[in-house]
C-alpha cells in the first residue's frame, strides 16, 4: 500500500552570489517516509529544474548533500521529514562557511588544499616485525570514519564567523592530524606544524563539531583535546623547556 501524499512548504535559497540571493517558498508533494533530499528532488522534477544541489550516494556515506536545514547543519539524505513540524515551512540553505557557487552548492575546494599541506603517513624504516595494540587499531578506524561532509568545518565558529582559514585548518583536519600523530607506527613529527601552521590554539573546544558529525566521531574528546595535551607536553612542559635551554640543538 502506497503512503498517502501531502504537501509541505520548502523555503529554498536561490542565487549565484551574495548580491542576488533570494529565498523562495514552494509547495511540494511528499510522503512521510521521504527525507529532505527527496523533497528537493521533487521540487527539481516538478517546478525548479535549474535548482543546483550536490548529492551522490543518498545513503549518508558520501558527504555530498550537506546543507543547513532549519538553520542546522545536516546531511539532507539523512534528515527525515517525519522529524520536522511539517505544518511549518522547512528552510534549506547552503553551508555558510564556504563560498557560494549556486543555490545550495558551495565551493569546498579549500578543504582539499589544506589536506595537501599535511605530511602523509611515514612508515618505520625497519625490517623488524612491529605489532599494534587493538586500542590503537580501534582509534585509527574511528577517525577514518569521516566522510568529509565538512559539516564540522561549517559549524566551527573560527571558520564560520571569523573566517580565519589562513590560520586555522578546522576540526576535520585536526582529526586527520590526530589520526596520524596517534598512529603507533608513524614516524613523522607534526607537532610543530599542528601548533603553528595549522592553528590548534584557535580551537576553544566548544564541541560544536562533535555535535553535528553524522558519523558520531568524538572529534573534540578523542582528537582535539589529546592533540592539545601533546603540544603542551612538547612545547610548554617546564622541564623540557629547561633541558632545551641547557642542551640546545646544533
Amino acid at each position: 500500500m502506497k503512503d498517502e501524499k501531502f504537501q509541505i512548504k520548502l523555503n529554498v535559497q536561490i542565487g549565484e552570489s551574495l548580491d542576488n540571493l533570494k529565498t523562495e517558498t514552494y509547495s511540494v508533494d511528499v510522503d512521510k517516509k521521504m527525507v529532505v533530499l527527496d523533497a528537493v528532488h521533487e521540487l527539481q522534477a516538478t517546478q525548479l529544474p535549474e535548482l543546483a544541489v550536490r548529492w551522490n550516494c543518498k545513503a549518508g556515506k558520501c558527504g555530498s548533500c550537506s546543507a543547513e536545514v532549519n538553520g542546522k547543519p545536516k546531511l539532507m539524505c539523512m534528515s527525515k521529514l517525519s522529524d520536522y513540524n511539517l505544518k511549518e515551512p522547512i528552510s534549506i540553505r547552503p553551508m555558510k562557511t564556504f563560498p557560494l557557487i549556486k543555490d545550495l552548492v558551495t565551493d569546498v575546494s579549500w578543504n582539499y588544499e589544506v589536506n595537501k599541506r599535511i605530511k602523509p603517513y611515514n612508515h618505520p624504516n625497519s625490517s623488524e616485525y612491529i605489532t599494534m595494540q587493538q586500542i590503537d587499531v580501534d582509534r585509527v578506524q574511528e577517525f577514518r570514519k569521516c566522510i568529509e561532509c565538512f559539516l564540522c568545518q561549517n559549524v566551527c565558529h573560527i571558520l564560520r564567523d571569523h573566517d580565519l582559514k589562513d590560520k586555522f585548518v578546522g576540526p576535520r583536519f585536526l582529526l586527520r592530524l590526530a589520526s596520524l600523530n596517534m598512529h603507533p607506527l608513524d614516524t613523522e613529527n607534526r607537532l610543530g606544524d599542528i601548533k603553528d601552521e595549522f592553528g590548534l590554539g584557535y580551537c576553544n573546544i566548544t564541541k560544536c563539531c562533535t555535535e553535528v558529525c553524522p558519523e558520531i566521531i568524538p572529534i573534540t574528546d578523542e582528537a582535539i583535546i589529546p592533540l592539545k595535551e601533546r603540544v603542551v607536553d612538547e612545547f610548554y612542559d617546564p622541564i623540557k623547556w629547561f633541558l632545551r635551554k641547557l642542551f640546545p640543538k646544533k
